[in-house]
């Protein structure tokens, strides 16, 4: 069984889908869509390729721990991820990964387009490498 982490975004939503043993992250892409029932179809098809048995979607929160109007809007789509996957849907604390991503893009030099296609997917990746090492302990 694989995990597969979520980082939703309007246009882009990253993904990242863990190794059959849920220890590393072994696929990254990005879905290019701002319909959010497209975007789930295209986790679900996702989903059923590549063994997944869970998934996990980044809750976005303010530094000091509260929620906004982004927080509901990734409970909503994870609500209806969860439905139309029938798997369990995990929220996972996404705070400063996109920092962290656009971190990590700037040391390897991916600038302009080259980081704007890749940072959801880089995103996506340490939120399911932070819940599997979470999941492992």
């Amino acid at each position: 069984m694989r995990v597969l982490g979520v980082d939703y975004g309007d246009a882009r939503t990253g993904i990242a889908i863990s190794d059959l043993t849920c220890s590393l992250v072994g696929t990254t892409l990005v879905i290019h869509s701002r319909n959010p029932e497209k975007t789930t179809e295209e986790i679900v098809k996702l989903v059923k390729e590549n063994q997944v048995g869970e998934i996990v979607v980044g809750l976005p929160r303010n530094m000091d721990g509260t929620e906004g109007a982004r927080a509901e809007l990734c409970r909503r789509f994870a609500a209806g991820l969860e439905e139309a996957s029938g798997l369990p849907v995990r929220l996972w604390d996404e705070r400063r990964t996109t920092v962290e991503a656009h971190n990590i893009l700037s040391a390897h030099n991916y600038h302009g387009k080259k980081r704007k296609n890749t940072v959801d997917a880089v995103a996506a990746s340490l939120i399911l490498e932070g819940y599997l090492m979470f999941r492992g302990r």
